[in-house]
């Protein structure tokens, strides 16, 4: 029979217990009347039991054999049997030891066995599938702990032969307990034709969740109070609602309903009639204000109660409604309008790639119009894409790869195209695609814009990193070039050469500060400066910078007032003003920096709402050339913005300008008028130096008297390069002091104990192994809390003073500096006031 199980041992092993059982009763019976009975009657009777012993054997191997059976299966035990072999999925049951006891015929179908040396255990029959070895795994571990559990996965191929589509299987298990043992049934079905229907029935969900979202009328839900349950992309555009912020339940109806249109909702939300759609024709107000004249279509629907549940509106919008036309010609007309008026290219395609319809904005883009052929206004490498992407939506393919394309011509305009098949159209167009077309080209140049950014940053952050050991390099060839210029008089033939390598390793020092004036993470190192001298320092750079056909111009008032400011960072200000206005002077012109100070009592006079009365000094750099309009002034500083042509500009320079006069507590303001040229205006505050700020020994310095810069005192010095802290030691003994010097921040605490914290100065490196300068400071202050310091570093002095305590006093020397430089900062730290 079709139904008849490959394996059932199941009978055989419960009828071979029961035979047992009764051979035994057998013997045990038979041995009690022998013992029972006299000698001669129990040799009969033994005899006897041995005849039927013998039977009981025969009997049994009979039993074993199925030739014979004790008795039929209960009626309840053989409807469950039939119903075991006849049922289509696939079952197998095995003992605790993995042994086969049963296997119906559907297992065999599904799993390709054809008899019962074929069948093979689960555990076996996928050990060699990956794709189902750890849910088997999973399985085969709830069936050893007594549970039951099930899974699903995907196969390659099917079980029950070699070749074939793809399958999907469900695998369950559960214990079977029974008087004879504990025993696991399997199950195996082929759920492939289920999975199928699954995704056809969630693929059709999701065609109609977007036909509704994207259909070209509105449509809402609401309850019976009025709140918004659903809302499709149609009504929310026409509405100006964000729809990924829209929440169920938590906006109303009425609130897009105008005041003058309430009444005619009346009853309409309470009521439960469902006699057919009810017609309303009211005004919603969009979020922006405006009016839309639209038509409701509402529907009540019913909850299970009976009772009324929630609506289904439709909304068709009115809003080209005109007297005497019919249906179809105002939906002709609100179509036109809603295509022509988008602001994306669109058309329709044939599967040549000519035009058949297309709006304005595909017109304007590409420059074509019905009959146009579109491969041809794209550049030859980009046309291979689109082809293939005309044969995708003329075979109806569902999901068409966008194709990034140039059009071709003169000016690079990057595209995006997506394109969609058209299969419900029967063939008298010939329209096979419509294309959709957005233009990336500033796309992509904000994204070489921030490329170009990150550039920058990567060279901020490598000067930064190396800025410390270089200028410990720097800090070596100045010292040693100093000791050798103490031994070469000016007449010397070496002495040109030792002052050219001053000079290069101070132009190295200046092009790391250069270097970090581009990192946007750069410490402000302001200094005392006087703009006339900082201006007039670089006037051969600016008016390398300003070329041949500009004329660089510079005014500069008398007693200018000082300024705090970083001098590279200054510096960078003005070379990137004047850069920019060569640049908007491409045929010549002038270029004009001027300084004056502005007391407090003019400022209001310039009409800068943002500026406070007080002191500043004002540079001006002002250009003869085309100007800008109000709408790009207004913007100027913004990042990555910028009017010059891609790969001409970053548009981060005048947000880096803005950025440097800000943190150094000034304003920058821009006047542009088109054709008359431009004018940056930076106020800067005016600095009142102190006469902490000012110490005897560098402001005699600063003005050429020769200062005694000798002296007795007892100096640490801590470095951890070798070279620098040896020409360090070397120089402050030449003056006389008494110098101790340490490698690390842990060899100098334990300087100072040898020495009983005998000392008067400490001169530290900031960047150290073990423990850096501030950690050093932080220890010292606890033994003396008067102890003088100075610290050393390539760095600004804000990058570290932040991570001491506030309020803490100390010296700071830049590197690279000269031995001057060392012994003027020695001996302003021992004379100042502590």
């Amino acid at each position: 029979m079709s139904d008849r199980p490959l394996v059932d041992r199941s009978a055989s092993a419960s009828g071979i217990r029961r035979l047992l059982i009764l051979g035994g009763f057998v013997l045990v019976l038979g041995a009690g009347l022998a013992l029972a009975g006299n000698a001669f009657g129990g040799l009969a009777l033994l005899a006897v039991f041995a005849l039927l012993a013998m039977v009981g054997l025969v009997a049994i191997f009979a039993l074993a054999l199925g030739l014979v059976q004790l008795g039929s299966r209960s009626a309840d035990a053989g409807i469950s049997r039939d119903y075991l072999d006849s049922l289509a999925i696939g079952t197998l049951i095995v003992d605790r030891r993995g042994r086969i006891i049963y296997a119906n015929r559907a297992y065999g179908q599904t799993t390709g066995a054809t008899g019962a040396g074929d069948v093979k255990g689960i555990e076996r029959l996928f050990a060699r599938e990956p794709d189902a070895s750890e849910q088997i795994y999973r399985l085969a571990s709830l069936a050893r702990d007594g549970r039951a559990g099930q899974e699903e996965f995907r196969l390659p191929r099917p079980l029950a032969g070699s070749d074939g589509d793809p399958r999907w299987y469900r695998v369950s298990v559960r214990p079977l307990l029974r008087r004879g043992g504990a025993l696991v049934a399997w199950q195996i079905a082929d759920i492939t034709a289920e999975r199928e229907k699954e995704e056809t029935f969630f693929k059709d969900l999701q065609h109609a969740i977007d036909y509704l979202d994207h259909a070209p009328a509105g449509f809402f839900s609401d309850d019976r109070r009025g709140r918004l349950v659903y809302i499709n992309a149609t009504l929310a555009d026409w509405l100006k609602i964000d729809l990924a912020s829209f929440l169920p339940k938590t906006r109303s109806l009425r609130d897009f309903v105008a005041e003058d249109s309430l009444p005619l909702l009346g009853s309409d939300l309470e009521t439960s009639e469902d006699a057919g759609p009810k017609v309303v024709d009211l005004d919603l107000i969009t979020a922006d204000g405006h009016r839309l004249p639209v038509r409701l279509l509402r529907s009540m629907g019913r909850a299970e109660d009976g009772a009324a549940g929630l609506s289904r509106t439709l909304v068709l919008n009115r809003s080209v409604d005109s007297g005497g036309a019919d249906a179809l010609q105002l939906a002709e007309v609100r179509f036109t309008r809603f295509f022509n008026s988008s602001p994306m290219a669109i058309a329709a395609l044939d599967g040549a790639g000519k035009v058949l319809r297309a709006n304005a904005a595909f017109a304007k883009l590409f420059g074509l119009t019905d009959g146009g052929d579109l491969l041809s206004s794209l550049r030859e490498e980009y046309q291979s894409a689109l082809r293939q992407a005309l044969a995708s939506a003329s075979r109806g393919e569902a999901d068409i790869t966008p194709i990034d394309a140039e059009l071709a011509g003169d000016q690079t305009r990057m595209l995006k195209l997506y394109m969609s098949a058209v299969s419900d159209v029967t063939g008298e167009t010939g329209e096979v695609s419509i294309l959709y077309a957005v233009d990336i080209t500033e796309q992509r140049a904000l994204e070489e814009q921030f490329a170009k950014s990150q550039k920058m940053q990567a060279i901020g952050n490598l000067a930064g990193g190396i800025a410390h050991d270089f200028n410990n390099v720097l800090t070596i060839i100045t010292a040693s070039v100093d000791f050798l210029l103490l031994n070469h008089r000016t007449g010397d033939p070496s002495f040109q050469d030792l002052l050219l390598i001053k000079q290069s390793a101070n132009r190295a020092a200046a092009l790391v500060r250069q270097l970090l004036a581009y990192s946007r993470r750069q410490t402000m190192r302001p200094k005392m400066l006087n703009l006339t001298d900082v201006l007039a320092d670089n006037h051969l750079l600016l008016q390398r910078i300003s070329g041949d056909l500009v004329k660089l111009e510079r005014h500069h008032a008398r007693d200018l007032w000082p300024v705090m400011a970083d001098i590279g960072q200054f510096e960078q200000v003005i070379t990137n003003l004047v850069k920019n206005a060569h640049d908007a002077m491409p045929e010549g012109g002038t270029i004009t920096i001027s300084t004056r100070n502005v007391p407090a009592t003019e400022v209001k006079s310039f009409g800068y709402a943002e500026m406070e009365d007080e002191d500043f000094v004002l540079v001006e750099v002002a250009d003869s050339g085309t100007g800008m309009p109000a709408d790009v002034a207004e913007r100027i500083f913004e990042p990555f913005f910028t009017t010059k042509e891609i790969g001409k500009g970053t548009g981060l320079g005048l947000s880096m300008v803005y950025g440097i006069i800000k943190q150094s507590g000034g304003f920058i303001f821009v006047d542009s008028r088109m054709g008359e040229g431009t004018t940056f205006r930076i106020f800067l505050p005016r600095h009142i130096p102190s006469a902490i700020e000012a110490p005897r020994a560098e402001g005699a310095a600063a003005n050429g008297t020769k200062v005694d810069l000798s002296g007795t005192a007892s100096i640490l010095l801590v470095e951890d390069e070798d070279q620098v802290r040896a020409g360090n030691v070397r120089a402050l003994k030449m003056r006389g002091y008494d110098v101790h010097e340490a490698a690390s921040g842990s060899e100098a605490l334990e300087v100072m104990e040898e020495l009983g914290g005998k000392i008067d100065l400490v001169v530290s490196d900031v960047v150290m192994p073990e423990m850096d300068g501030p950690t050093l400071l932080r220890e010292l202050r606890k033994a003396r809390p008067d102890l003088k310091f100075i610290f050393v570093s390539g760095y600004a002095e804000d990058a570290f003073a932040k991570n001491l305590p506030e309020g803490e006093k100390f010296g700071f020397l830049a590197k690279p500096f000269s031995l001057r430089d060392l012994a003027i900062a020695v001996k302003s730290a021992l004379e100042e006031d502590g």
